[in-house]
């Protein structure tokens, strides 16, 4: 196994090493915003930063580097460390051993949306780091050409939300903006039909029409919903059918049934 180090031998970095204390301080929101890095751990999460993002050091311990010799192959810098500070750079409770430190990837709405898209899925105010990260594997399932992060979201950095993810935030642009507005006007300049997901709408997505036209689905809250002041700036809202006896869907599950409403008609 070749690891590329940047003091001499093979001795593993612990938990008080200054470049591991400095990675850890990136599970805070703050310090990522500062450095423009984050941490994507795990060996998807890992795999796909090496693909499509931009890894800056690896750190993986001897297990997993033995485990994952394609990654340690990969990485432009390889440290290992110890069990200890695995641990400690992991947010999980079960450390898979094998963290990056990447640039952060959101990029701003007018560049998100520069290359004519069809499908845009749109997160107002989203709270849960879990459901982030698993509508953006949904979007990029479903073919989606951005997500946005509208309002006050969760970061998508954020640890739990780049492992729900489970790679797709480096597949597909991701914006981050916190004024709603601007988000509505930039979808609806370029001729994106903007349609609010509402559990309360009229039309449901067997009724609705325009879902075959390039369309920006907008996603609010998980307690609250969208506010009325979204619901009056797109284009229309829409319901999705509930045919058994539950009350509702989560958030994950509602943005699934309508993004790929939209990509089937869009690819018949």
């Amino acid at each position: 196994m070749s690891t590329r180090h940047q003091r001499p031998g093979d001795v593993p970095f612990t938990h008080r090493t200054p470049r591991v204390v400095a990675a850890r301080r990136l599970t805070r929101r703050s310090v990522r915003a500062e450095t423009g890095r984050f941490l994507a751990e795990g060996a998807q999460a890992v795999r796909e930063a090496l693909r499509y993002g931009t890894v800056h050091e690896l750190y993986v311990t001897e297990d997993a580097a033995r485990r994952h010799p394609e990654l340690v192959a990969e990485a432009p810098l390889v440290s290992l460390v110890n069990d200890r500070a695995a641990e400690l750079l992991s947010e999980t409770v079960t450390p898979q051993g094998i963290v990056a430190v990447c640039d952060t990837v959101t990029i701003d709405v007018a560049a998100a949306l520069s290359n004519a898209p069809r499908l845009v899925a749109v997160l107002v105010d989203i709270a849960d780091p879990g459901n982030a990260g698993t509508v953006l594997r949904v979007a990029d399932a479903a073919g989606a050409d951005a997500v946005i992060f509208a309002g006050r979201c969760v970061d998508v950095h954020n640890g739990k939300c780049v492992r729900a993810s489970t790679g797709s935030l480096f597949h597909l642009p991701v914006a981050a903006e916190p004024d709603v507005d601007r988000v509505v006007e930039a979808c609806g300049r370029i001729g994106l039909t903007t349609v609010a997901a509402h559990g309360y709408a009229e039309a449901d997505l067997a009724t609705a029409d325009g879902l075959d036209k390039p369309t920006a689905w907008f996603f609010g809250n998980e307690a609250h919903g969208l506010g009325d002041d979204v619901l009056d700036a797109c284009d229309s809202a829409v319901r999705v059918p509930l045919y058994g006896k539950a009350e509702s869907l989560n958030l994950a599950t509602a943005a699934a049934v309508c993004l790929y409403a939209s990509a089937v008609r869009h690819h018949s």
